[in-house]
Order: structure tokens, then sequence, then C-alpha cells
């Protein structure tokens, strides 16, 4: 029978997705600060790929809010934007709210035992003082109900938002603060187990609008910054 010409377009979309993925992580995890220009050629080197796949990661960087470009002047790391950040967060919250919603009527034992795996790690990585392992943690946690909800567009949205909140935290705060999620985590776990959609909803909703002092916190500080200047 003919070869297939699949491979060879499935090669390029991994290439193209290891290479988003590693610029967002250095952009998120501060290695690529804010401002910071970006050069393709520069970015190819480092991950030992053409520059096709970097440009293309690029434009999916720049959809996301984590990367700016001038045609023919500049492309850099964004600015943190508080304000749209808080519309990144309330949109982040309500996809979280409808992963569980959907995913709960069929949340298997084995799943349960996976947020409970998860909240472990997180509440470990707290106690180290680990930021790093403790955002792991955390997606890990609400990626349960994200992958059981089968919603492959609520993924696509999640997957453009959380980064951008991810580097505030890790950009703003030195040491992560959430020891309170732990005990949400909890609940949030006992509600799924019990079956209860709109109280399992309502704390998955608790816990993601923990974040919200935070950012205003950031906006009074751009703001009283810009008072200054």
């Amino acid at each position: 029978m003919p070869l297939p010409v699949g491979p060879r377009v499935v090669s390029r979309s991994l290439l193209r997705d290891d290479a988003f993925r590693a610029i967002r992580d250095a952009i998120v995890n501060g290695t690529l600060a804010p401002g910071e220009r970006l050069n393709d050629g520069d970015l190819a080197q480092w991950l030992g790929v053409s520059r096709t796949p970097v440009r293309e990661a690029l434009t999916r960087l720049e959809e996301a809010g984590l990367v700016r470009t001038k045609p023919g002047r500049y492309t850099m790391v964004s600015p943190l934007d508080t304000r749209a950040l808080l519309g990144a967060q309330s949109v982040t919250t309500a996809m979280h709210e409808l992963a569980v919603r959907e995913a709960l009527p069929n949340l298997s034992a084995a799943e349960l035992d996976a947020m409970r795996a998860a909240n472990a790690r997180f509440a470990q990585a707290l106690r180290a003082n680990d930021v790093d392992a403790a955002l792991a943690a955390d997606d890990d946690f609400h990626g349960v109900a994200v992958a059981a909800s089968a919603n492959a567009a609520l993924r696509s949205v999640l997957e453009q938002f959380t980064p951008a909140l991810r580097r505030l935290e890790r950009l703003r705060f030195s040491s992560l603060s959430g020891r309170g999620s732990v005990a949400q985590h909890e609940r949030i776990i006992a509600l799924c187990e019990a079956g209860d959609v709109e109280a399992a909803v309502a704390a998955t909703r608790a816990n993601w609008q923990t974040l919200a002092p935070l950012l205003e916190t950031a906006i009074d500080e751009d703001e009283a910054g810009s008072d200054r200047s």
C-alpha cells in the first residue's frame, strides 16, 4: 500500500509544540524576563531546532499574551499587564468550575486517588518552600478534573491563560503563601467523592479566587509606581 504522508506533519507539529512549551516555561519561570528581546536564531540554537518551529511558537505565545512583537523591529517578552491578568483569572476560574461540573458525574475512585496524591505533593512542596514543585502539584490536582471532563475546548482555553497567571506568581512572590489551598483541595475532593456537583463547583471557584487579592495588590503597586514616575 502507499506510504502515508502524515508523519512529516506530525513531526513538525511536535517540534512546534515542544518549542512552544520550552519558551513558555522559560518566560513563566523568569529565565526570560519581562521586556527581554527574543531572537529566533538564538532560541533555535538553544532548542536545537530550525527557526520555523520557533517562529510558530512565538506566534502562539503572542496570542497567549506572553510575547509582544513589532514586525521588522523586535520580538520581546511581554511586560506584566495585571489588569489583563484579572481577566485571565476570571476565565481560568470559570474553566475549572466547568471542568468539575462535567467531570464529577463520572469521576472514578482512581481519579479521586490521583487528586489526593497531588494534594499530598502540594502540601509537601509548601512545607519545603519549593515553589516549582508546589505549582506543578497544584496543576496536577486541578488537571485531574480537566482531563476527566474530556473537553478539548476547555483544555485549550486553560493552556492559553494559565501560564500568564503562573508567571505573575513566580515573578511577584518569593514564596507560595498557599497553605490554605491544601484544606480547600481536601474539601473539593470530599465533595467530589460525595457527588455534590454544585458544592464542588463552588469550592473550586473559591479556591481559584484566592488569586484575586494577589492580582489586585499587583495593580495597586503598578499604579503607585506610575504615580511616582
